[in-house]
């Protein structure tokens, strides 16, 4: 397991790597939790989150989670790591760009994120409202 100071000399890094651009009115900056993430609909202890693009009260921020690596890959070394964790940067950088930009159509990484949601929920047999047997009410 990598410590605390690789990951975060790995995502500072990884962050170098990107344009300044990327940044902008990224105000509340890349955030290094500790925490393990589960999403809300998540069944069991089979789905954690890596990393997450929030948008709220004005503040723009990417955090990524450390606990949640920890859990889903113990045994990476710094190299596997910092290929996984430029996966999830980027990934949540084209978020916040993509949020920028006011793209919202079937194309979007967030309708991307919402159909892998649905397929999870599909193969677990619960719809998206998380109840058993799929359907909304």
């Amino acid at each position: 397991m990598i410590s605390t100071e690789e990951y975060k000399a790995i995502v500072s890094e990884l962050m170098d790597e990107l344009p300044e651009e990327f940044f902008r009115q990224l105000t509340g900056g890349v955030i290094l939790s500790e925490a393990a993430a589960v999403p809300d609909y998540a069944r069991g202890n089979d789905l954690y989150t890596l990393g997450q693009y929030q948008v709220y009260s004005g503040v723009r921020q990417i955090v990524m989670f450390k606990g949640s690596f920890d859990r889903l890959y113990p045994q990476a070394g710094v190299p596997e790591a910092r290929g996984i964790l430029r996966g999830v940067l980027r990934h949540e950088f084209r978020h916040h760009i993509e949020f920028l930009g006011g793209i919202r159509n079937s194309s979007s990484l967030e309708a991307e994120d919402a159909r892998k949601k649905r397929a999870y929920l599909a193969g677990r047999g619960a719809g998206e409202n998380g109840r058993e047997g799929g359907g909304n009410p």
